[in-house]
């Protein structure tokens, strides 16, 4: 059986990391540099490093970012926001980047994701789907969570799969910095009928919500922010407490 794996996620803005609830509400955390070697040290499998500003003025700045990053972490990290093209890709691999994370770029041009499948292998290739529940279903969100769109979101993820993702990372909107546990129904959905590893983002609060989101909800990885930023959750506690609950990680 594969190990689960813990990846904490770093939203950067102007150089900072920082976290919202419900995608707004945002707070500073402290320096993503500093921070993800902390993380690799106390046994985080992976990071994800975000560039929610992802602005065309910050696109420089964040890959000199990710190019510290490469040169202080010994485990792998993955980079995403506002990508738009396989110059991005290509840039933020080049800096040191092991993966790349898509969300709106794949949406608006699912050819996308095959193109940079075939370029830089399916391994490189995260893509993120934000999803709302409404009514109608579960729906898929855009541009950090403002833009609903017309897609649903497990058609969605079958898609990509089919066009060559390596990876989804799932975050739950309705569940995200809630810290009232993970989104386990539509994670299981996924996790059971993709043939590629589930990401749960969006709602960890305890110890227990990981517990719930890998064997409820089948997650390949679970991925939190500010329970790690803050202190709340140590990674060394977490998984000490995964293995109690016959959780499979590495120590």
């Amino acid at each position: 059986m594969l190990a689960k794996r813990i990846i904490p996620c770093l939203d950067v803005r102007d150089g900072q990391t920082v976290k919202g609830i419900n995608f707004v509400n945002i707070r500073e955390a402290g320096d993503p540099v500093e921070l993800g070697a902390a993380y690799a040290e106390q046994g985080a499998d992976e990071l994800v490093y975000l560039d929610i500003t992802a602005s065309l003025e910050e696109r420089g700045t964040f890959a000199e970012l990710v190019e510290k990053v490469a040169r202080t972490l010994n485990i792998p990290f993955t980079v995403g926001g506002g990508i738009r093209n396989e110059d991005d890709v290509a840039r933020l691999l080049d800096a040191g980047a092991d993966k790349i994370s898509i969300n709106t770029a794949a949406v608006n041009n699912p050819e996308m994701v095959e193109i940079l499948a075939k370029r830089f292998g399916s391994q490189c290739v995260v893509v993120a789907i934000d999803t709302k529940h409404r009514e109608t279903g579960d729906i898929v969100y855009i541009h950090g969570g403002r833009t609903p769109t017309q897609r649903v979101t497990q058609d969605w993820a079958r898609e990509v799969v089919e066009r060559g993702a390596g990876e989804i990372l799932l975050t739950s909107m309705d569940h995200d910095g809630t810290k009232n546990g993970f989104a386990l129904e539509i994670t299981r959905e996924l996790a059971e009928n993709l043939p590629i590893p589930v990401i749960a983002s969006g709602g960890a609060g305890s110890r227990e919500h990981f517990v719930d989101v890998f064997k409820a909800g089948k997650a390949d990885a679970a991925l939190a922010a500010s329970v790690f930023h803050f202190g709340e959750i140590p990674i060394p506690d977490l998984k000490r407490y995964l293995r109690e609950n016959k959780i499979e990680v590495r120590l």
